[in-house]
């Protein structure tokens, strides 16, 4: 395959999966503000979404407050901001078009009417429908998409480098809203097992569509010690780190070339600490070490399939 294909692919794949993860964490704080909670949580909630982006920076440039209402702006709408739903779904479509000859045409028109919706989507419109219903039509979208390549594309390396690219980006998203949405949550003033503190931490799981299997894995109180071996260790939760490595890992070996083998060995011993991994040791180490280790992990392997598949960085 042309590495020019493969880029468009693996791209078209991450920037959809991007705009899902942007809409469940501002899902997510949109539902916690209607909780009861001072300004200066709703304050410390908001900026997590633009650290979790590493975006707080971008973002001062364009605003000087951080308050909902700019926040939704700068994630959603804003066309300075390369991670906003709105260019995440364009770009997903250009990259889309630029393949289009690969793409089956049932997975080109879902991406193209996605974007064409979103294009004629004003911020009237998103008031008048409401927050909550905007973020559910951005993951059904995704979810459509996703659906769609699994039941129509070929299981060749166009295939691969699609899934590729949305497991390495979930993978991404997942530890930075674990890790962010933990260190706010863990001090919680209330007692663990408390209503504000289960409604936290279920929001937190209802963001990464894990609430209800916690119940059934679980099948008891929500505790922070839990949630993140859910998020971390768990290869049977579609949105951990597991899973997403074990999904990189067999990909990346489906479409090896020459120079990829010590792209492989790194992807294949991260799979590895995550599958053979205890709680009880990274809670132990500190939890937000062990996740900023596994970001730069999953950076560097993202660095190392453009230099290896995909085409360089001029």
């Amino acid at each position: 395959m042309l590495s020019r294909t493969a880029d468009h692919l693996y791209w078209m794949a991450r920037y959809m999966e991007r705009a899902e993860n942007i809409a469940r964490m501002l899902d997510v704080n949109h539902r916690m503000s209607m909780m009861p909670q001072s300004q200066i949580q709703e304050d410390q909630a908001w900026g997590a979404t633009l650290r979790i982006m590493g975006l707080e920076g971008a973002f001062h440039e364009r605003f000087a407050d951080i308050t909902p209402d700019n926040v939704l702006e700068f994630m959603i709408f804003d066309d300075t901001n390369p991670s906003s739903i709105r260019n995440c779904l364009r770009a997903a479509r250009e990259n889309g078009h630029a393949v289009r000859g690969t793409l089956t045409s049932e997975l080109w028109e879902t991406t193209n009417a996605t974007w064409l919706r979103m294009r004629d989507f004003s911020r009237e419109q998103f008031f008048d429908v409401g927050a909550g219903e905007f973020f559910e039509w951005v993951k059904y979208r995704s979810h459509l998409s996703r659906g769609v390549t699994i039941g129509t594309m070929l299981q060749d390396e166009s295939l691969r480098f699609i899934r590729i690219g949305t497991f390495l980006e979930r993978a991404d998203n997942t530890a930075r809203i674990l890790d962010v949405k933990y260190q706010i949550l863990l001090p919680a003033g209330e007692a663990e097992g408390g209503a504000a503190d289960y409604y936290q931490w279920s929001a937190l799981l209802r963001s990464v569509s894990a609430f209800e299997v916690y119940r059934k894995v679980y099948r008891d109180l929500i505790t922070p010690a839990r949630v993140a071996e859910l998020l971390l260790l768990r290869a049977d939760m579609p949105r951990s780190l597991a899973r997403c490595m074990k999904e990189v890992y067999a990909n990346l070996q489906g479409v090896s070339n020459a120079q990829s083998a010590e792209t492989e060995r790194q992807a294949g011993e991260l799979e590895a600490q995550l599958r053979f991994g205890r709680i009880e040791d990274i809670v132990r180490g500190g939890l937000h070490s062990y996740t900023m280790r596994l970001l730069d992990r999953v950076q560097s392997l993202g660095n190392r399939i453009a230099d290896d598949f995909l085409v360089p960085v001029s």
